[in-house]
């Protein structure tokens, strides 16, 4: 495996660099002062930025306006977008795209995918099933009825879910199989029910009470959730990548000004030997989240399907940003605990980072599964 990235990589990362330069997380309230959500809608200008740059559209093939690049520049420009705490639904949007343009029927892909990589149309995930433990296929059903399909069932903790104009909803079809269905936030049936996460943002359960759907709304295709959940899993991975990269350097920027007995911080033997282990969380975070990313975009053969690779990436992502966040809260002392500072906004993303799509244990016992269903050896 060759960790080097490509050009074409390494522009998007650049791209993504210069649009994310200027967007300061401490603009935003901290979740902790802010009664509801901390704003009530995500970040339009910036979105707009990012279509200007074609950031959007990264995964989308040239003949839908995209870059038609992989998985592992999606996680490049994510890790930058956690840098800034960035409030766009950059990572589902992106996703759901690469998947549809995959998966999807001809129909689809004429009405939509150039719209949504101009930014025009924003697109969110369900993920989280009905309680957030639970597989989110299992959480709505979907039915043939003549020439459509008809859903009902109900999604928890969906993110931007109040403000994107599609949601995209695995189900279970004839009882086994899952389907993708593409939900309009504004179609007869649908309710919402407005949540908030760790993070401040606003998250929405949805509610499907016989949604009639047409054919062309509705991705059959076998492979597609999986996918989709896939990408979803690694780049949470590569945000979690970012906001640990940032909030490490947040550390060793402190700890190195800071004074005490005439010394710096950084100086003192026990504060070195606590940052130096989270640079090796963080590099170990670094080198399991692309692994998994060039698994998923080469599909290359290996002894483990690729589940496992992400399994992996999601137990060192989720561990590390949780240790990486909370030594440094400690390693700032009193700036650590105050939720005026940063700090305080970047260790609610880390933890909502964390639990998303699944804590470690949760991806530690299905690594476990795909060990004993393929044996090494």
């Amino acid at each position: 495996m060759d960790f080097t990235f490509s050009e074409e990589q390494q522009a998007a990362a650049e791209a993504a660099r210069g649009v994310f330069a200027g967007v300061e997380p401490d603009a935003v309230p901290s979740p902790a002062l802010t009664r509801g959500a901390v704003a009530e809608d995500f970040d339009r200008a910036l979105w707009s930025r990012l279509a200007d740059a074609d950031l959007l559209s990264l995964l989308l093939a040239e003949e839908h306006g995209g870059a038609g690049l992989d998985a592992v520049a999606l996680c490049l420009v994510l890790r930058e977008a956690a840098g800034v705490l960035a409030r766009v639904p950059l990572l589902e949007h992106s996703a759901a795209l690469a998947v549809l343009q995959a998966y999807g029927g001809q129909d689809l892909e004429s009405g939509l995918l150039a719209r949504a990589g101009r930014g025009e149309v924003a697109l969110t995930v369900a993920a989280h099933g009905r309680t957030g433990h639970d597989p989110a296929e299992l959480a709505v059903t979907a039915r043939r009825d003549g020439a459509g399909w008809v859903l009902d069932g109900a999604q928890t903790a969906v993110p931007w879910a109040c403000d994107a104009d599609l949601v995209v909803v695995p189900a279970s079809a004839d009882g086994d199989r899952a389907v993708l269905a593409l939900v309009p936030r504004e179609q007869d049936g649908v309710g919402l029910a407005e949540q908030y996460s760790t993070t401040g943002e606003r998250l929405g359960e949805l509610r499907l009470d016989s949604v009639r759907l047409a054919e062309r709304e509705v991705v059959t295709a076998e492979g597609a959730w999986e996918r989709l959940r896939e990408l979803l899993t690694v780049g949470t991975c590569a945000l979690a990548l970012g906001l640990g990269d940032r909030v490490l350097r947040m550390t060793s920027d402190y700890t190195g000004k800071r004074e005490q007995f005439g010394h710096p911080l950084a100086t003192f033997q026990a504060v070195a030997v606590q940052a130096a282990d989270r640079y090796i969380d963080l590099r170990a975070m670094e080198v399991t989240l692309w692994q998994a990313a060039w698994r998923i975009t080469a599909r290359a053969p290996g002894a483990l399907p690729v589940a496992a690779d992400v399994a992996v990436a999601k137990i060192w992502a989720a561990e590390g940003v949780r240790r990486i966040v909370q030594t440094a809260q400690h390693l700032h002392g009193g700036f650590g605990a105050d939720v005026d500072y940063p700090l305080h906004r970047y260790h609610a993303w880390a933890k909502q980072l964390e639990l998303s799509l699944g804590p470690a244990a949760a991806h530690e016992e299905a690594l476990g599964d795909l060990l004993a269903a393929h044996p090494l050896g």
